[in-house]
């Protein structure tokens, strides 16, 4: 799809909003009168479980969740489907069994009608026993692997992790200009599924990769070798799949390389999404991403989302934040639909029944896996006004 620019990408989205999805719509909205919710009987208190990085690398992903999803309860007076919360939260740490414990306390100990969150998609291949055999509801806001397969309890209100690789991989095989060159941090598990995905993809496109694409051991913030490769292939763009402190560490160092001011930088949206663009600052100038999130997008729902953000964490939202406000959301419609005979099984149902949600992103709705059927979006780091921020750009397109 061509550039469009800002304005008229915006224009696009209202027009396709309006023209979204018939299905029955959750709104997200800062009234709770509007939300679904408001106008149910009050019924008992309940107790949801938050497992969420507290310590550790994914701390930070961990904060914006916990922002997303609070910030939710905030503006509903902490409550959900009419029901007072108890919002218990434990540390999901960085392993896949400190992630598997943190679920089993939620469970076993706090018995808990619902969970939320998990960042570490380690985390959820190992809970998803746990999880299903408790049949206990998890609307989880950011971890998606692809591997995680079959689950009936498991939603996700973020992404598949391959997606934004597929929907990134189609435009830059069109705007490259050239051969593109591949790089990324290597998985632990050794499954380098969002690297597979844009290789496939792109070549599928038409597109041409310049040598082999080459990964960096997981942790490492040693570019250098890398780098110098990608400047020898002779390529005029470059794919990059960092995330995290790895991510700023990568786009520091890119920058600090000289490469050719007409060089460009293809990427899934965590190479520049939140807390890291903070501290990539300029060094991230210009480079191209694929979301299913840009805060300036021109929607009701977002307008009102990214202005009451704002307002309480003095900051821009980023994409984990809005999956975390949507999985609020998510459960505030679900137990409302379920309050006659609320418990884990009846809300698990009436999660399935939820049909179109009306979130900051445009229209969504889980699909048979339980996962987003969404727009995506290409994004360009540049001011937006005083502030440098991932850019709407173009939408790119709907996948799920």
């Amino acid at each position: 799809m061509s550039q469009l620019n800002r304005r008229q990408a915006l224009r696009l989205f209202a027009a396709a909003g309006a023209a979204g999805l018939t299905a029955p719509i959750l709104s997200a909205c800062s009234n709770s009168d509007e939300s679904g919710a408001g106008s149910v009987p009050d019924g008992p208190p309940i107790k949801l479980g938050m497992i969420v990085p507290q310590t550790g690398m994914y701390k930070d992903f961990g904060n914006e969740l916990d922002n997303g999803f609070g910030l939710y309860l905030q503006l509903r007076g902490n409550k959900l489907g009419g029901r007072d919360v108890t919002l218990v939260k434990v540390d999901e740490g960085e392993t896949a069994d400190s992630g598997k414990a943190a679920a089993e306390k939620l469970i076993k100990e706090e018995k808990v009608l619902a969970l939320t969150g998990v960042v570490n998609p380690q985390s959820m291949l190992a809970l998803k026993d746990t999880v299903e055999s408790a049949q206990i509801p998890l609307v989880g806001s950011n971890a998606s692997p692809s591997a995680l397969q079959g689950p009936k309890y498991i939603w996700r209100t973020s992404y598949v992790a391959s997606e934004p690789s597929a929907a990134i991989a189609r435009w830059a095989a069109e705007n490259a200009g050239g051969s593109v060159a591949v790089v990324g941090q290597a998985s632990p598990t050794g499954d380098d599924e969002e690297i597979r995905t844009f290789v496939e993809t792109f070549r599928g496109a038409g597109g041409t990769i310049a040598g082999q694409a080459r990964t960096t051991p997981f942790g490492s913030k040693d570019f250098g070798s890398a780098l110098a490769t990608v400047k020898q292939s002779g390529a005029t763009a470059m794919f990059a799949m960092y995330s995290g402190a790895t991510a700023i560490e990568f786009v520091k160092q890119y920058r600090a390389a000289r490469f050719p001011g007409n060089f460009k930088v293809f990427a899934p949206g965590s190479l520049t999404e939140g807390y890291v663009l903070k501290q990539q600052g300029d060094a991230a100038r210009d480079i191209y991403t694929a979301l299913n999130y840009s805060p300036d997008l021109d929607n009701a729902a977002n307008r009102r989302f990214v202005a009451d953000y704002q307002k309480a964490f003095g900051s821009v939202p980023s994409a984990y934040a809005m999956a975390s406000y949507d999985a609020a959301a998510v459960l505030d419609k679900a137990i409302s639909d379920a309050t006659r005979n609320l418990d884990s099984f009846s809300l698990n149902a009436a999660i399935g029944r939820l049909g179109q949600i009306d979130s900051p992103r445009g229209g969504w709705q889980f699909t048979q896996t339980r996962t987003p059927l969404q727009r995506w979006y290409l994004r360009q780091v540049r001011n937006d006004g005083a502030v440098l921020s991932n850019v709407l750009t173009a939408e790119l397109t709907t996948q799920g």
